[in-house]
């Protein structure tokens, strides 16, 4: 049996599916259960099962899912097999019982006594049945459940995300036109400290072009700016990658804090750091959103 392929794209770790199956006397029943999880955890329960079969549903499931908390369980019924007559241990019986009845003067046995002794009827072998095919089978039903679950749940987390990036991606512009001014308030501000101190006294306007300019130099996040906005649009590209996606959006939200906090680190202006704060909030929510991608 083929292993299932599906397109994926965003693909949330949680969700549910059930496939049921009957074949060769054995019914089936297999629920696959999802939640979240750093990598692939995988567990069998239910049974028993050959060690053949679970490494068989083990290979599904990893053929199709790359990481999250996944647990497969496993309910077999066995269905009854029609009836053999053992037509050697049947005349047996009828002999005896058919010797007994003389010795007694009764009449000879009948057929439904004749069957009623044991070993003249016995249900199929059930042992020899191999569930196999059957639990097979509603493993690839489950999974196919379950991941169109998680492909619906992922539409949402997907829409969520491209909202939040393009929230990040508007204040990174306000904060980009802000940091533009910041040479002209750095020079505004010392020289009002500047006129403070000493007054009507003059100062070198080399020498205040040179403080202005290690000032601004300090306060310039035109490199933090640039980083921001291609880990923004590399996370955009991978909402919408056909492939899980979880493991790289998380360190994309790990580099967008990681600006964010040398931006506010190196901010001149109020304005800029309230705009800073403004994006680590939707960013925890960023982060937060990830940690249930695939």
């Amino acid at each position: 049996m083929t292993l299932l392929c599906y397109a994926i794209g965003v693909r949330s770790m949680t969700g549910f599916g059930r496939g049921v199956s009957e074949q060769a006397r054995v019914r089936a029943t297999v629920d696959i259960r999802g939640v979240n999880h750093r990598f692939l955890d995988l567990k069998l329960r239910g049974g028993p099962l050959s060690p053949a079969l679970e490494e068989a549903i083990s290979t599904r499931v990893r053929g199709v899912i790359e990481r999250g908390s996944i647990t497969v369980s496993i309910h077999l019924v066995r269905t009854a097999g029609a009836p053999r007559v053992n037509f050697q241990a049947a005349g047996a019986a009828h002999v005896q019982l058919s010797e007994l009845a003389r010795t007694l003067g009764m009449h000879g046995p009948d057929l439904a006594l004749v069957l009623a002794q044991p070993g003249v009827v016995a249900l199929a072998d059930e042992d020899h049945e191999a569930p196999d095919a059957s639990v097979l089978a509603a493993t690839e039903a489950a999974l196919a459940q379950l991941q169109a679950m998680r492909d619906a749940e992922g539409q949402a987390l997907a829409r969520e995300l491209t909202a939040r990036l393009a929230e990040l991606d508007g204040l990174r512009t306000k904060i980009a036109h802000l940091a533009r001014t910041v040479p002209e308030t750095v020079q505004a501000r010392l020289r009002e400290r500047i006129d403070k101190l000493l007054g009507d006294q003059a100062i070198d306007p080399a020498r205040l072009a040179q403080e202005v300019a290690l000032l601004a130099d300090r306060a310039d996040v035109t490199e933090e700016l640039v980083r921001l906005a291609s880990h923004l649009e590399q996370a955009s590209k991978l909402v919408t990658a056909k492939e899980p996606s979880g493991r790289r959006l998380d360190f994309l939200v790990q580099e967008l804090g990681r600006e964010l906090n040398t931006i506010g680190s190196k901010s001149a202006l109020a304005e800029i750091t309230a705009l800073v704060v403004e994006g680590k909030a939707v960013l925890e929510k960023v982060r937060e959103q990830v940690q249930n991608v695939e």
